[in-house]
Protein backbone atom coordinates (compact mmCIF):
# COMPACT_ATOMS: atom_id res chain seq x y z
CA UNK A 1 0.00 0.00 0.00
CA UNK A 2 1.46 3.45 -0.76
CA UNK A 3 0.87 5.90 2.01
CA UNK A 4 0.70 9.68 1.55
CA UNK A 5 2.09 10.40 5.23
CA UNK A 6 2.51 9.04 8.04
CA UNK A 7 0.59 6.40 9.87
CA UNK A 8 -0.98 6.61 12.53
CA UNK A 9 -2.32 3.64 15.24
CA UNK A 10 -5.67 4.46 15.61
CA UNK A 11 -5.96 2.34 18.70
CA UNK A 12 -2.98 3.91 20.88
CA UNK A 13 -4.03 6.62 22.95
CA UNK A 14 -2.11 9.69 22.97
CA UNK A 15 -1.48 11.76 25.59
CA UNK A 16 0.00 15.17 26.69
CA UNK A 17 2.85 14.47 28.28
CA UNK A 18 3.83 17.74 29.74
CA UNK A 19 -0.16 17.90 31.60
CA UNK A 20 -0.51 14.16 32.25
CA UNK A 21 1.95 11.06 33.05
CA UNK A 22 1.31 8.85 30.36
CA UNK A 23 2.00 5.58 33.00
CA UNK A 24 -0.41 7.47 35.81
CA UNK A 25 -3.14 8.00 33.03
CA UNK A 26 -3.08 4.20 31.69
CA UNK A 27 -3.18 2.92 34.98
CA UNK A 28 -6.49 4.93 36.32
CA UNK A 29 -8.23 4.22 32.84
CA UNK A 30 -7.85 0.74 33.21
CA UNK A 31 -9.21 1.41 36.85
CA UNK A 32 -12.04 3.38 35.91
CA UNK A 33 -12.75 1.69 33.14
CA UNK A 34 -13.15 -1.71 34.76
CA UNK A 35 -15.31 0.45 37.16
CA UNK A 36 -17.48 1.40 34.59
CA UNK A 37 -19.35 -1.60 34.80
CA UNK A 38 -22.11 -2.44 36.90
CA UNK A 39 -21.25 -6.11 37.02
CA UNK A 40 -17.89 -5.63 37.74
CA UNK A 41 -18.50 -3.37 40.57
CA UNK A 42 -20.58 -5.68 42.13
CA UNK A 43 -17.88 -8.22 41.87
CA UNK A 44 -15.03 -5.79 43.70
CA UNK A 45 -18.23 -4.89 46.19
CA UNK A 46 -18.54 -8.86 47.00
CA UNK A 47 -14.90 -9.82 46.79
CA UNK A 48 -14.07 -7.45 49.34
CA UNK A 49 -16.80 -8.69 51.81
CA UNK A 50 -15.57 -12.56 51.79
CA UNK A 51 -13.67 -14.97 49.69
CA UNK A 52 -15.96 -16.27 46.85
CA UNK A 53 -14.16 -18.35 44.26
CA UNK A 54 -15.36 -17.49 41.13
CA UNK A 55 -18.17 -19.62 40.72
CA UNK A 56 -19.93 -18.83 42.99
CA UNK A 57 -19.58 -15.43 42.02
CA UNK A 58 -21.26 -16.46 38.75
CA UNK A 59 -23.88 -17.68 40.80
CA UNK A 60 -25.50 -14.09 41.31
CA UNK A 61 -25.46 -13.08 38.00
CA UNK A 62 -28.30 -13.69 34.95
CA UNK A 63 -25.17 -14.35 32.87
CA UNK A 64 -22.17 -17.52 31.70
CA UNK A 65 -19.96 -18.71 33.84
CA UNK A 66 -17.24 -17.95 30.86
CA UNK A 67 -19.33 -14.30 31.07
CA UNK A 68 -17.96 -13.67 34.66
CA UNK A 69 -14.92 -14.87 34.29
CA UNK A 70 -14.04 -12.39 31.65
CA UNK A 71 -15.35 -9.69 34.27
CA UNK A 72 -12.98 -11.31 36.70
CA UNK A 73 -10.20 -11.29 34.15
CA UNK A 74 -11.17 -7.40 33.28
CA UNK A 75 -10.67 -6.61 37.03
CA UNK A 76 -7.43 -8.17 37.08
CA UNK A 77 -5.72 -6.63 34.89
CA UNK A 78 -6.69 -3.50 35.93
CA UNK A 79 -5.67 -4.34 39.68
CA UNK A 80 -8.70 -4.39 41.17
CA UNK A 81 -8.97 -7.96 42.33
CA UNK A 82 -6.52 -11.16 42.50
CA UNK A 83 -7.30 -14.36 41.82
CA UNK A 84 -5.76 -17.51 44.49
CA UNK A 85 -6.09 -20.66 44.68
CA UNK A 86 -7.80 -22.49 47.99
CA UNK A 87 -7.67 -26.05 47.80
CA UNK A 88 -9.77 -26.53 44.14
CA UNK A 89 -11.08 -23.22 43.78
CA UNK A 90 -10.16 -20.33 42.66
CA UNK A 91 -10.99 -17.43 45.29
CA UNK A 92 -11.43 -13.74 44.05
CA UNK A 93 -10.29 -10.74 46.61
CA UNK A 94 -10.10 -7.28 45.96
CA UNK A 95 -6.83 -5.18 46.24
CA UNK A 96 -7.93 -2.07 48.54
CA UNK A 97 -4.50 -0.69 47.70
CA UNK A 98 -6.14 -0.08 44.14
CA UNK A 99 -9.56 0.83 45.43
CA UNK A 100 -7.82 3.38 47.25
CA UNK A 101 -5.94 4.86 44.32
CA UNK A 102 -8.97 5.28 42.54
CA UNK A 103 -10.00 7.14 45.80
CA UNK A 104 -7.09 9.31 45.72
CA UNK A 105 -7.43 10.42 41.66
CA UNK A 106 -11.31 11.27 42.39
CA UNK A 107 -10.48 12.97 45.65
CA UNK A 108 -8.10 15.58 43.74
CA UNK A 109 -10.67 15.72 40.53
CA UNK A 110 -12.84 17.19 43.63
CA UNK A 111 -10.43 19.65 44.93
CA UNK A 112 -10.20 20.65 41.36
CA UNK A 113 -13.56 21.14 40.57
CA UNK A 114 -14.29 22.70 44.16
CA UNK A 115 -11.26 25.42 43.70
CA UNK A 116 -13.26 26.32 40.03
CA UNK A 117 -16.30 26.37 41.81
CA UNK A 118 -15.14 28.48 44.47
CA UNK A 119 -13.53 31.24 42.04
CA UNK A 120 -16.54 31.27 39.81
CA UNK A 121 -18.56 32.07 42.68
CA UNK A 122 -16.45 34.85 44.25
CA UNK A 123 -16.42 36.12 40.50
CA UNK A 124 -19.90 36.37 40.30
CA UNK A 125 -20.77 37.73 44.24
CA UNK A 126 -17.52 40.11 43.76
CA UNK A 127 -19.66 41.47 40.35
CA UNK A 128 -22.65 41.97 42.06
CA UNK A 129 -21.20 44.11 44.90
CA UNK A 130 -19.24 46.20 42.40
CA UNK A 131 -22.96 46.79 40.54
CA UNK A 132 -24.84 47.70 43.74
Amino acid sequence: MIGFGPTYDLTTPTYNRTVVPVHLTLDHDRIFGALGDGTRRDIVRRAIDGEEGVAELASHYPMSFAAVQKHVAVLERAGLVHKHRIGRRKVVRTNLEALRTARRLLDRYEELWQGRVDRMDQLLHGSRKEED
